[in-house]
This record gives C-alpha cells, structure tokens and sequence, in this order.
C-alpha cells in the first residue's frame, strides 16, 4: 500500500511539475513575443551606404505572413514566404532611399511562376532607373531565376556553379494506373475538347488537345522570356533560341564565353566588388540589409487623403466557406468586395488574382458581387501566375482585365467528376453497403456504387447547363456574343499574350498598371492603395500551424514514401462534384 502511495504521490507530483513549466514556457513566450511586438512598432533605422539584400530562394506568395520571431536565431524565425506586394514596395520604396546604394540579389530556385517573376523584375528595371545598381550572384541557377537575375547590371555565378538554360517543359501528373489498382473509377462528366482537368483521371498521358494547348502556351512563354533575357543582356534573341534549344551551356566556363554571366567569382570576390562600388576599403564591411527588416525601416505612405484603392487578394484554390492559407474561401472574399462597394472612402478596387480556380457555387458567388461592384465603382482585374477558369470567372465581370504575358488564363469550361469506390470497398477492404431511399435520385452522390444511366444523364446535363452560364456571362462581361466566347472556351488555357489576342485580356501589363487603370478611372490622383482580406494575427496562424504541422508529420511518418501519394488523393478529393477549374495540375520547369 505505502509503494502506491509513493508511486501515485510522486506521479501527481510530476503532473504538477510538468503543467507549472508549461505555463513558465508560455509566459516567458509571451514576454519574448510582446518585446518583438513591442519593437517592431520602432523603425529600423538604415544606415549610409547600405546595399538592399534579395535572398528570394523562398516561396513567393501574393500577400506575407508576417512572422514577429524573424531575425531571432531559432528555426522559425525565419519568413516561410516572401509577399509579391509587398517586395515590389519594398524596391520602390528603395529607389529613392538616399541611404540604399544598390541592391544584392540572391537567387537560385525561387518557388514561384514566370508571371510573378516578371513583376519582381519590373520592379528591378524600374529601380535601375534612378541609376542605382543591382548586382545578382548565386552558386546555381534554374531557369526562373536567371531570368530574374537578368534584370541585373551584372550577374556572377560561382565558379563551379551551373546555370540552368535549355528550355521550359511541362509536367503533368496522371493517376489512373493508380486507380486500377486501387479498384476506384471516376464517373466523369465535361464539356469542351480543351477540358483535360479530368484526363489525369481518365488517361496515362496526354490527350492530342492538351499537348497542343500546353506546346503552345509553354512556346508562348519562352518566347517573352527569350525577348526580355535579349533586351537585358545585349543579345540576338535567335542566338538565346539556339542555345537554349541546344543547351549549349552546361557548365560555369560556358555561361560567359556564351555571354549569360558576366564574370565566375566567389563569394569573397563579390564581396570585394560591392566594395568597389561602394567606395570601402578592402576590409571594409558590406552594410547589407535584409528585405524584412528593410521592410520596418519606412511606413507605408497614406498622405492626407481619404481616397483609398482597394486590393482585394484572390490567392489559391476557389472553395465554399472562409478560406485560409492557400484556399480562397467564396462567402469571405465575396464579404470583402461588398464591404469594399459600401465603402465611401474606397473609390476603386483591383482584383488580384493568383487562381487555378475550384469551386463553380463559390465562382459563381464571388462574380456576382464584382458584378454589382463594377456597377458602383471601377473594378479592375490584376493577373498573377494563374487566372484560370475559375480564377477567369473571377475577373470577367470586370471593367478591364490586365495579365502579364505569362499569365495562364482562359479554360473556360466545367467539369464533374465522381468516384465509384466499390471495388476498393468491397473487393480490397471487404466493406459492403446496402440503403433505403426515398425516390429513384435519393441517393445519387455515393461512392458506394457506380452511378445509373439516369444519374449520369443529371450530372452530364447540369453540366452542360452550367458551362451555358459561364460562357453566357463571360460574353456579357466582355462585351462578345457567346458563340464568339465559345470559339475560345472549351476549356482551353492561353498565356496572357495569347489571351489578349483573343479579346479574352484587355492590357498587358502588371500589378502597377493595373493600380493605374483603376485610380484613373476613378479620377482620382491622390490616393492610398490598401490590401484586403486583412492577414491573420501572428498567433493565430502559429497555433494554427503547430495543430497542421503535427499532423502533417505524423502522416508522413506512417505513411513514409506513400506520403505523396496521400496528398495526389487529398487534391483530387476537392475535385469532386462540379468544378471550374484549370485543366490540369501544371509543373512548368
């Protein structure tokens, strides 16, 4: 009796022990944060000769999340993003900081698209325009980000560094072998020849429609990245053509004798450069600051001005509900652009948008808001890597469209798709299933059974019905009959040069043009430009990702090297039902 005694004593008193030091922890977590908090409120002060430092080797996002452990020295204190907007204010802010010299560019594989990637080397062109310098280095470089790093007055590679320049290619992932095996069929339902969403469900590789929409956009692509590259480096875009083609650049040497790179040096002897530039001794230190503690050294004019041009951030797949992170949720985005057309103060809007698109309801719903938006005040739509189907409905009932010539657009089209899980069910598993219903249709959406010849005439007929509404209202919003908007739909993607060509685009250009376009029809001059949704408190998102981070781990450690496969499923799953969505997952490397 006196062992259990002891044993439940010293247990509890563990217990105790174990709860007081959690909460110690989260007070002196809290003390930690709130000093952070605290300081962030005090401008970083910027001192003479400083060289702005891009490490872009990072996911680019449209918004940041903001992160107050950044700077700290422990894992996490880092930013998990870099936000497109607010990088481009950064570099504006930059070229006429009288304290900036120049800026370093680091960047070797940044996670981002071709589109992105051209406003972030706008926004360089244009600060090289005070006269200023940009110098880029890296040890490697993917194909994304040389072309950022020619924008730069030089670009140095490391001596046994690589970079890479033979072409774009395109990726496309296909699950039906996996499904064989898995005894799982979809049940599938489309309209539009163009419409490959579904192939990777249907197929082992591409259909001769897809190759030929995804040869042409990616031919497109290259071409404005081939053009560009000449313009900035001095050279024949057919000499580019050829060498790119041929890959005549397969090591560092080559990169300059064929006219890439500038100069091969290491790290020291950049180093040693920026001196010169600088006017330093040679043991001089480099005064390097960070973008994201640049970012705290200036506050974001407002002026006196209660003229506001609002930017409403469309960034992710389309679905029902809130959002978050990487997901555009329709009730809440369409609460931002009615609380944005309510708004007195607000005397325009822009519609950035970064989508494959998702969900038809949610499309559906978002469209009619920015239809009765553009009926009060200008709505203007801002392009990113992806405006797709969905993302396309978004934007159409606007009063002008811009894309970058990278811009992936178009795929006007819907799809249904269900899955017929019975032989997983109950052939592998051992699961069987028997109901009662109601009527002959009470229980059409299963998994349980294939679907009836009846069934399939409902969803193949609501389908065609929906894609009648897509295309009607894309005709209205831009001003085309709708057999005019059919030649182009189909579910085909197109660039954003090819986009205009179609009448499908208005202007090409970017986010700044597009921020133009809108305080210009609204008349205004003077004006703050705001971006909506608002971000979510810093802990919020923490707990948020602690709860997702622990999951995800824990996935991965039971399912190992399956790990991506679950993930291929978890995409697919948000495909089910009717979807205005790009027609395939695209990796464009």
């Amino acid at each position: 009796m006196n062992f259990f005694k002891t044993f439940l004593a010293s247990c509890l008193g563990s217990l105790v022990a174990l709860i007081a030091l959690f909460f110690i922890l989260i007070m002196l977590m809290a003390g930690v944060v709130a000093g952070i908090m605290g300081g962030s409120e005090e401008q970083v002060i910027v001192s003479e000769k400083s060289v702005l430092h891009l490490d872009l080797d990072v996911q680019i996002t449209e918004q940041q999340a903001e992160n107050p452990f950044a700077g700290l020295p422990f894992p996490g204190a880092e930013p998990a993003n870099v936000g497109l907007l607010p990088l481009k204010q950064a570099i504006k802010n930059a070229k006429s900081d009288p304290k900036i010299e120049g800026i370093y560019l680091n960047v070797t594989y940044p996670m981002t698209g071709f589109a992105t990637l051209e406003e972030i080397r706008q926004s360089i062109l244009d600060f090289r325009e005070s006269g200023k310098w940009v110098v880029a280095y890296a040890d490697a470089m993917s194909e994304g980000a040389y072309y950022l790093a020619s924008a730069a007055d030089k670009v140095y590679l490391n001596p046994e560094g690589d970079v890479e320049f033979n072409g774009l290619a395109v990726e496309v992932t296909f699950f039906k072998k996996m499904f064989d095996k898995l005894e799982i069929k979809p049940e599938i339902f489309r309209v539009g020849q163009f419409k490959s969403a579904v192939e990777p469900f249907m197929l082992e590789k591409m259909s001769p429609e897809n190759k030929l929409q995804l040869t042409e956009m990616i031919n497109s692509i290259y071409d404005h990245v081939l053009t560009r590259v000449s313009e900035a480096r001095g050279m024949d875009k057919s000499k580019l053509k050829e060498i790119s083609d041929k890959m005549l650049v397969r090591n560092a040497k080559l990169s300059v004798e064929h006219g890439l790179v500038d100069s091969l040096l290491y790290y020291d002897q950049v180093l040693d450069e920026l001196r010169g530039r600088l006017g330093l001794k040679d043991d001089a230190k480099v005064k390097f600051i960070k973008y994201n503690k640049y970012r705290k050294s200036y506050a974001e004019s407002t002026g006196v001005t209660s003229n506001e041009v609002a930017v409403i951030v469309a960034d992710g797949t389309i679905m029902m509900g809130t959002g978050d992170q990487g997901v555009i949720g329709g009730e809440a985005f369409a609460s931002e652009i009615r609380r944005a057309r309510e708004n007195d103060k607000v005397k325009a809007i822009v519609i950035r948008i970064n989508s494959p698109g998702g969900s038809f309801v949610a499309s559906d719903m978002m469209w009619r808001e920015v239809n009765l938006a553009s009926q009060e005040k200008p709505v203007i739509a801002s392009m990113s890597d992806y405006a797709a189907s969905g993302g396309y409905y978004l934007a159409m009932a606007c009063d002008t469209i811009v894309a970058q010539p990278h811009t992936i657009t178009g795929s006007i089209g819907i799809f249904s798709v269900l899955f017929d899980a019975s032989g997983l069910l109950n052939n592998k598993l051992g699961i069987t299933f028997d109901d009662v219903k109601t009527g002959e249709y009470g229980d059409m959406v299963t998994i349980s059974r294939p679907l009836t010849d009846a069934e399939k005439n409902v969803w193949q007929t609501r389908t065609e019905e929906i894609y009648e509404t897509f295309t009607r209202k894309a005709a209205e919003g831009r001003h085309m009959t709708q057999d005019d908007i059919k030649q182009v739909a189909s579910g085909r993607v197109w660039t954003g040069t090819q986009a205009k060509e179609k009448k499908l685009v208005d202007v090409l250009g970017g986010y700044n043009d597009a921020i133009e376009i809108a305080a210009k029809a609204a008349g205004i001059d003077d004006y703050k430009v705001r971006l909506y949704p608002r971000q979510k408190p810093f802990f919020q998102e923490f707990m948020e990702g602690i709860e997702e981070n622990a999951r995800v781990s824990a996935m991965k450690e039971e399912l190992g090297s399956n790990y991506i496969y679950y993930q291929y499923w978890q995409e697919v799953k948000t495909c089910n039902g009717v979807q205005a969505r790009m027609p395939f997952e695209l990796v464009i490397q």
